[in-house]
């Protein structure tokens, strides 16, 4: 007897170790399993809209169905159609989603949490990918979030459609809609995922009153999207958007610009109806959407999802006002390609550009070199795409905000390119995933790494990412232009760019 129950004693770690979590949805049970350590519920794959395949092509996300039983959710969903996933340039397989399964029914969900009941509350945070908009998925190693939930949130990651399936305006599509416009797919599905958390975080020891939304690149398009969306109203609580922002003008266009460019998608298809592309295979659209007469597919100002002039929408301050944390790495303005000018040509752009102003601008921007010029213009790049729009996003808004610049470089991969802090290098180091990057790790990345992840848990959990042991981080207003600095070291700094701010956002 007293062997048994040894054995039963000795078995009980096991025992408790081997039972998945089982949370009830409002659509129906879902199982999960545990980290390896016990410590984090796991679920992969939660759907939170219905497949938008056939006839659900190019619509709103629609509810899912309810299902009986429990449905297992242990691995992540397809991500969406986009062309096969491999890695390039500085992007090596951590920042890559997986090559496979891509499938267009892709409208699912993970969560992390070391909630063991729905009476915890713990923060939210709910992580939207970048790409492109184009690309992207949550199973990228990089995006995993069980050390930030061991940390204190319920780590979200939502999956949305992308390309000529999430942003393809039509007139077609803008009449059968029932709100008199299209394209903007991708927008909706996070809306919807947004609402899902509403309604069913708590029974994973998330708080439905204090969520926070965040996203790199095409990520940051989103959060200032929802930051803008009338839709997304009462749908989060905080936002951090990394590198980029539709303050920046990019990927976007009016809903008549849009529609033309599904017509001309149409007419590339061959195809005369809506219904006839439903028809044809999401591998074929995806093949057809590649060709460059048609152009990418981005964001619509539709006068629904989005405002028909951002840019006012933000100044008079009609946007969802919210605590915001926000800023860019040094390489964001070396990914969009590289620029060869002559001094004189510079310096003729200028005054085409700026005229009486072009005497600021170049003392401003100064380059007497070729070399010189490339800095300048990478510069440029880098406060056009990402720097600007933060600063702008931080003046517009009512709530306090936080603005930061990561320069800090990885160590070297060996017999690999030295990319310097490369756009995306900074993620890993905020989501505490330098695990899954391959490189090999020096003390002070793992430093910058605890220090910049506790920012975004802070800022998650009270709106201020400020903390014990953590250097101050002050918030940041247009006269007193405190930016937070990441190099080595991490400190905050008053006037940083800010004579270059100043001048750009003078339209």
């Amino acid at each position: 007897m007293k062997k048994i129950l040894l054995l039963l004693f000795l078995g009980f770690p096991m025992f408790v170790k081997a039972q998945k979590p089982i949370v009830t949805t409002t659509n129906g049970k879902v199982q999960g399993l545990n980290s390896s350590d016990n410590t984090v519920r796991i679920f992969k794959g939660i759907p939170f809209a219905a497949p938008p395949v056939g006839d659900l092509r190019w619509k709103a996300p629609q509810a899912v169905q309810n299902w009986k039983g429990i449905k297992e959710c242990t691995n992540f969903s397809a991500s969406p159609i986009q062309n096969k996933p491999q890695p390039f340039y500085c992007w090596t397989e951590e920042f890559i989603a997986q090559p496979e399964p891509l499938n267009e029914d892709c409208l699912y969900l993970n969560v992390w949490t070391i909630a063991k009941s729905k009476s915890e509350k713990h923060p939210v945070l709910v992580w939207i990918y970048g790409g492109g908009l184009n690309s992207g998925s949550t199973n990228c190693a990089i995006y995993d979030g069980e050390e930030m939930a061991k940390k204190g949130v319920v780590f979200v990651s939502i999956n949305y459609r992308v390309g000529v399936f999430g942003f393809m305006a039509h007139p077609e599509l803008t009449k059968e809609s029932g709100y008199q416009a299209s394209g903007n797919y991708g927008f909706l599905d996070q809306i919807a995922a947004l609402k899902w958390v509403q309604k069913n975080i708590a029974a994973f020891g998330g708080d439905p009153n204090n969520v926070t939304i965040a996203g790199q690149s095409a990520g940051a398009f989103s959060v200032t999207a929802l930051i803008a969306s009338p839709l997304a109203k009462g749908l989060f609580h905080k936002a951090i958007p990394q590198s980029g922002g539709l303050l920046s003008n990019m990927l976007s266009q009016n809903l008549e610009k849009a529609e033309s460019q599904g017509l001309a998608f149409m007419k590339k298809a061959n195809t005369n109806s809506i219904a006839e592309l439903r028809k044809k295979s999401a591998q074929e659209l995806q093949i057809l959407s590649n060709n460059q007469e048609v152009g990418r597919f981005g964001t619509t100002m539709d006068g629904y999802v989005l405002p028909l002039n951002l840019f006012e929408h933000f100044q008079k301050g009609l946007h969802n006002q919210t605590p915001i944390l926000t800023g860019w790495v040094t390489g964001d303005g070396s990914f969009l390609g590289d620029t060869k000018m002559t001094v004189e040509d510079y310096k003729k752009e200028a005054q085409t550009k700026y005229g009486d102003r072009a005497d600021s601008y170049l003392s401003i921007f100064p380059a007497t070199t070729t070399d010189e010029v490339k800095v300048a213009k990478q510069k440029l790049t880098l406060l056009g795409f990402a720097g600007l729009p933060s600063h702008l996003l931080a003046s517009f808004n009512s709530k306090a905000s936080y603005v930061y610049q990561f320069g800090h470089v990885p160590p070297d991969k060996p017999n690999f390119p030295n990319y310097g802090a490369f756009h995306t290098s900074e993620v890993p180091y905020v989501l505490h995933t330098l695990h899954t990057w391959n490189r090999p790790w020096q003390a002070l990345d793992k430093e910058i790494e605890n220090t910049f992840s506790s920012y975004w848990v802070n800022f998650a959990k009270t709106g201020n990412p400020n903390g014990q042991n953590l250097p101050l981080w002050k918030s940041y207003d247009k006269q007193k232009g405190e930016i937070l600095v990441v190099d080595d070291k991490v400190e905050s700094k008053a006037g940083f760019l800010k004579k270059e701010f100043d001048f750009l956002e003078v339209k």
